[in-house]
């Protein structure tokens, strides 16, 4: 274990999801942090405060929730890559801003240490009850991108990929934690930084008085310019044409939200990012993310020694939804099983999706994780 010239650790440690969160930041180039504190999320800026000046970044603990998700967006357009991390109430009140980070395709990423709800709810205790509220919190028709770990390492590595995925896109991307993942300790291997694959920002090479911050490229996605380099452009939440000039038009509308959501919709498959376990020649699917994926696993092992075939669909990625996989097994299983902190969400896409197979919810309210017999008794009853 050691840190090498520029302050980032390498090697093995043993740290909780919430501090190898903060190590995965600051290995994917992140180097503004705006944040306010929030059990369970807290130590995740705890560490931020600490290792970011050892690197050159900058932490700076915002008045509310509100103005960490506004800084960031400033941070971004300055050249920064950047981040905020929060849980339940400060997740509903940064809405807006994933919203504007969406119309302004501005790359950033927001953590979301999930806890129990609604309101203050458990702020100590787990749930993921937010995995609805991801996709859908903001107002209007958009798409964005959301990874869920559900261990330490992949703390460290999936807010790796969230900072690649929000610069390849420019789009936010939602790193949704939950209390046990962040606050379970585990060995974590940081690897040295030349080892790390890192998706650079797309500057323009456009002269000067022929930049267009809004016109996109083959892929749909528009090339950045760092403010103060010279480059005039406007930027708003309204909807706008390529210029970034506001277009009040139907047909502004409709060229540009189609192109905000074809731009991660047409990429759907390449998104996808699914662990499969024994899934080919299964009777039934537990499909489960984050720390219940752990539990499930515990269950799936369980009746599997009873002689049940059964596979495990986990999902790493959670939006864009992988639907196509959920239809293409939909016609080889009886049965899909979803456990989930929470009463009812991501099950509702599996049902979406899962036409012509049984589709069995296992809800827990959070708090504790399942009892793994609650998730071996429904596997058992939905093969029968």
């Amino acid at each position: 274990m050691h840190a090498d010239p520029a302050g980032v650790l390498t090697g093995a440690h043993f740290i909780d999801g919430d501090h190898a969160c903060c190590e995965g930041a600051l290995a994917g180039g992140c180097r503004f942090v705006a944040g306010y504190p929030i059990t369970p999320s807290t130590e995740v800026v705890e560490r931020i405060a600490l290792r970011f000046p050892e690197v050159g970044g900058v932490f700076i603990q915002m008045e509310d929730e509100l103005a960490s998700s506004i800084a960031i967006a400033g941070a971004v357009w300055g050249g920064k890559r950047a981040m905020t991390v929060t849980s339940g109430p400060g997740f509903s009140l940064m809405m807006e801003h994933i919203g504007f980070a969406i119309m302004t395709e501005t790359p950033c990423v927001f953590v979301n240490v999930q806890r129990g709800g609604p309101s203050t709810g458990l702020p100590t205790l787990p749930a993921q009850a937010d995995m609805m509220q991801a996709r859908w919190g903001s107002h209007g028709d958009y798409e964005l991108i959301a990874v869920c770990p559900n261990s330490p390492q992949e703390c460290f590595d999936l807010t790796i990929k969230a900072f690649n995925l929000a610069e390849q896109y420019r789009v936010p991307v939602l790193v949704m934690m939950d209390e046990c993942v962040g606050h379970m300790m585990e060995r974590v291997v940081i690897p040295k930084p030349e080892e790390i694959e890192i998706f650079p920002r797309r500057w323009t090479k456009a002269p000067l008085d022929e930049y267009l911050p809004f016109a996109p490229g083959e892929d749909l996605v528009p090339d950045m310019a760092r403010a103060g380099q010279g480059y005039r452009f406007h930027m708003t939440g309204l909807t706008h044409n390529e210029k970034g000039y506001p277009d009040m038009t139907v047909s502004g509308q409709a060229r540009l939200l189609g192109r905000l959501i074809d731009k991660i919709k047409k990429n759907a498959a390449a998104l996808t990012d699914v662990v499969e376990d024994q899934v080919d020649g299964a009777e039934a699917v537990v499909v489960s993310y984050g720390i219940t994926s752990r539990v499930a696993q515990k269950a799936v092992q369980a009746v599997r020694a009873k002689g049940l075939r059964v596979g495990s669909l986990r999902l790493r990625t959670v939006w864009p939804f992988p639907e196509h996989l959920i239809r293409d097994l939909a016609t080889k299983v009886k049965a899909f099983i979803v456990p989930e902190l929470n009463l009812g969400q991501m099950v509702r896409e599996v049902e979406r999706c899962a036409q012509g197979a049984r589709v069995v919810s296992v809800p827990h309210a959070g708090g504790t994780v399942h009892d793994p017999a609650i998730i071996v008794q429904a596997i058992t009853e939905a093969l029968r």
